[in-house]
């Protein structure tokens, strides 16, 4: 799967674009406090917090491409092929495989001053979840009420970044994205003064001409300056439906369309889903590419001292108010 961009905003809501195709078992999933996580090198976790996320469920285990837990935490894994990777089995570390990485955190941690404190002890291991599942090449995008993080294993190891902008996409590694910020220091959501030459008049020919420059096109590296943009400028009214619907505004300056970026066995990468969570009420919301109704699901509507988990599949078909 690949990742457009995941970010969080002022409001403690947190949200992502997962591009490509779904594959059966994908669905909205909430894992109640007791179901009890079976990690391959750390044994298992019988209680924890609560969390809700999009999941590939097999073998009644949720691999989360997403999640948020009862606390606020909220972690969104991104593809980052050719860069990610893991390290071997280490004593005295915990070896935690990239497919346990979201459950492990989340489980245990709070807020990001507890997510530190685990990656610390954390080595990141090549153990797949089947043989049909191979470990995925994944960087992280971690937030909640405080700021964000970036995790990202590579060949040198886990590196723990801090992440002013709250955004993530995939390639290149963070600190070349965060560097090619300053490519675009000079765009601003209001009209540009001209100073191109003395005594040149230059009209203003269009609205939004502070932002002339700001990429368009639908690679990694544009849609993370794009969508940083975007998020940094963007306002909204105080209500919860007024800021989810800006939310997904926001998400949807990154999206893909299909037919705009055809993969090598010819088909499309399109924004599958777009989501984004209340971290404080733990309401999740979602769309998909054929259905752009917002459809939410409330983890506290659940019994989250259960132990079984609880599936919400994702409601593809087009939903269309006739107002008449």
């Amino acid at each position: 799967m690949c990742t457009a961009a995941s970010y969080r905003t002022k409001d403690l809501y947190f949200g992502r674009n997962l591009d490509y195709e779904f594959s059966y078992g994908d669905e909205v999933t909430i894992t109640p406090r007791n179901y009890p996580f079976t990690f391959r090198r750390a044994g298992e976790m019988r209680t924890h917090y609560a969390m809700i996320g999009m999941a590939y469920v097999a073998e009644e285990y949720p691999l989360y491409y997403d999640a948020v837990n009862e606390k606020g935490l909220c972690i969104a894994g991104l593809n980052f092929v050719g860069n990610a990777a893991c390290q071997s089995e280490t004593d005295g570390k915990d070896n935690i495989s990239v497919f346990e990485l979201i459950p492990w955190l989340l489980g245990q941690c709070a807020d990001l001053n507890e997510v530190r404190a685990l990656l610390a002890k954390l080595n990141l291991v090549d153990i797949p979840f089947n043989v049909q599942l191979p470990t995925a090449k994944l960087h992280w995008l971690i937030t909640d009420r405080t700021g964000s993080i970036t995790v990202e294993a590579v060949a040198d190891g886990l590196h723990v970044y801090e992440n002013p902008v709250e955004v993530l996409t995939n390639n290149p590694p963070f600190p070349q994205q965060m560097a090619m910020l300053a490519n675009y220091r000079a765009l601003s959501p209001r009209t540009p003064k001209n100073t191109f030459a003395p005594g040149v008049d230059l009209p203003e020919l269009s609205r939004g001409m502070g932002g002339i420059g700001l990429p368009g096109d639908l690679s990694s590296m544009s849609r993370f300056v794009k969508v940083a943009f975007t998020r940094g400028n963007s306002k909204s009214a105080d209500d919860e439906m007024s800021s989810v619907s800006q939310f997904f505004h926001i998400l949807g300056s990154v999206e893909q369309q299909r037919g705009c970026c055809e993969l090598d066995d010819g088909k499309y990468e399109i924004t599958l889903y777009t989501s984004c969570c209340n971290a404080d009420t733990g309401v999740y919301y979602y769309t998909t590419y054929d259905n752009n109704q917002i459809t939410a699901v409330s983890m506290h509507h659940e019994d989250l001292d259960g132990v079984a988990l609880v599936h919400y599949p994702i409601i593809q078909k087009q939903n269309i108010f006739c107002q008449n």
